[in-house]
């Protein structure tokens, strides 16, 4: 793929900033803070970019690298913002079999980011996933609740045409 990656700026807002700090303060010192701390980033921001890490490292005097370490360790916590469509390729062995590799090599060309970005714009994210349970109907995507089934390459710029 041609794409340099491209980064979408942060654009935190200093409500959010003072929320994260309220999170911060009522975990201070706390053993384990860091956890809830994260998640609560995350729910404030949708994801966990380095200037909100930087933050939390600043608050709970953790080190940056510690923070990092966690964020990226479990899978709930994403570094990348998610789009408005939150794309997801089922990439389980029953899709995969079924073709969801070009499905999902489609969807990247179409979109020009690579899994796990999010589209200059915000519209768009694209995500690997692995079995859904809707085996069944594989290969399989989904776009926020919608579910896509039995999908071809051919389907994908039909159905991206639907959100743009």
């Amino acid at each position: 793929m041609a794409n340099t990656k491209t980064v979408v700026p942060f654009t935190g807002t200093a409500e959010q900033e003072a929320k994260l700090r309220e999170v911060i303060a009522a975990h201070k010192g706390q053993k384990g803070a860091l956890m809830p701390v994260l998640q609560g980033a995350q729910e404030i921001y949708g994801y966990l970019p380095i200037e909100v890490q930087k933050m939390i490292s600043d608050g709970l005097d953790i080190p940056l690298e510690e923070i990092y370490g966690v964020a990226t360790f479990y899978s709930q916590f994403t570094l990348n913002p998610k789009g408005q469509y939150k794309i997801s390729v089922c990439l389980g062995t029953a899709c995969y079999v079924k073709g969801a590799g070009d499905i999902f090599n489609r969807l990247q060309e179409k979109l020009g980011i690579e899994s796990g970005m999010c589209t200059p714009d915000g519209k768009f994210s694209l995500d690997a996933c692995r079995c859904i349970g809707a085996c069944g109907l594989a290969p399989v995507m989904t776009i926020n609740d919608e579910v896509y089934g039995r999908l071809t390459v051919d389907d994908v710029d039909t159905i991206l045409a639907k959100y743009r």
